[in-house]
């Protein structure tokens, strides 16, 4: 066991003693009141894009089709506004949590104090260190996408299209949190077995389209010889292509691109050529979420990892894409 883990059981009133973790009661899953109506907080981690928007009018939509009531916050941004956040939720004593964690190891506490309080949470769209909290044992379950395989994806089509041979910048997500992780993770572990495709840059643009801009800015001028870019969501593509067309540049001709997530402008951006492939993230929590917290009420076990079915969408299916798209 590591220190951190330690101290946060020893936080939450649990002990070890010769290597066997002794817990309280409060210590197993916290369990839910069946009712026809639940009092759920949504703990969103900012707002600042397309695809944050969408996930939370999902949340919103889902909890007035079933007359639930919603208890919304954003952290805009911050890891410690959103464990403030879900202080605030336990104190208005809601019956489950939400939780959108915006980096893995800042918002453990806030997944232990959820538990301390016997909240049930459920973890939707990124992850929290394992070592530090586990599904089934700290929360509920995770639901969101496998971002491993959706590195793998890019990196595959990207692979294909350019016959194995690229200079690659790569467009990070934020730092620390488990979408970015685990892209990185899918697109080398693809692309290790293929020696012509090489990533030259690679820094981090908060999965903001003006912060993309800018970092793909300052490393394409760095390395005018990149021949791809490999973006962790399509905002920061979006921003990337701003660069590359104020520098008299083509996109998807002077640069092959590659990116994450579904937006309407990316979409967009399929059909005009300027990117070879958007691997989908589907925002649309909903539904899955709020049905899982009712099948949690009713007293079924959930299965700890929940994972979505995302599609990859190239220019020859984006049309039929394109109206669900936001």
């Amino acid at each position: 066991m590591t220190m951190n883990r330690r101290n946060l059981l020893k936080a939450a009133g649990a002990i070890t003693i010769g290597g066997f973790t002794f817990r309280p009661a409060y210590a197993e899953l916290p369990k839910l009141k069946k009712k026809d109506k639940y009092k759920v907080g949504f703990a969103q981690t900012e707002s600042n894009n397309p695809w944050r928007l969408a996930q939370t009018k999902s949340m919103e939509d889902e909890a007035a089709k079933r007359g639930w009531q919603l208890v919304y916050t954003d952290a805009a941004g911050s890891a410690a506004k959103q464990v403030a956040d879900v202080r605030s939720m336990i104190a208005q004593k809601v019956d489950f949590i939400l939780l959108a964690p915006r980096e893995e190891k800042p918002l453990i506490p806030a997944v232990m104090e959820a538990k301390k309080a016997g909240i049930p949470l459920i973890l939707v769209d990124r992850n929290v260190d394992q070592t530090l909290a586990k599904g089934g044992e700290d929360y509920v379950a995770f639901i969101g996408s496998d971002f491993v395989k959706e590195g793998l994806l890019a990196a595959e089509v990207l692979t294909k299209a350019v016959g194995g041979k690229a200079k690659i910048i790569e467009l990070q997500g934020t730092v620390g949190s488990s979408p970015a992780n685990d892209r990185m993770t899918g697109f080398k572990d693809y692309i290790k077995d293929h020696p012509g495709m090489e990533i030259i840059a690679s820094q981090s643009g908060d999965f903001a389209r003006d912060k993309g801009r800018q970092v793909f800015e300052t490393l394409y001028q760095a390395h005018p010889e990149a021949t791809a870019l490999y973006s962790h969501n399509d905002e920061m593509t979006m921003g990337a292509i701003a660069a590359m067309e104020a520098a008299g540049k083509v996109p998807g001709k002077d640069l092959i691109i590659a990116s994450i997530d579904g937006t309407k402008d990316a979409t967009q951006a399929l059909l005009d050529g300027k990117v070879l492939v958007v691997v989908e993230c589907n925002p649309k929590f909903g539904p899955a979420a709020f049905a899982a917290i009712e099948k949690y009420g009713n007293g079924e076990t959930l299965e700890t990892r929940l994972v979505n079915v995302d599609r990859v969408f190239t220019k020859e299916n984006a049309a039929e894409y394109m109206p669900e798209a936001y």
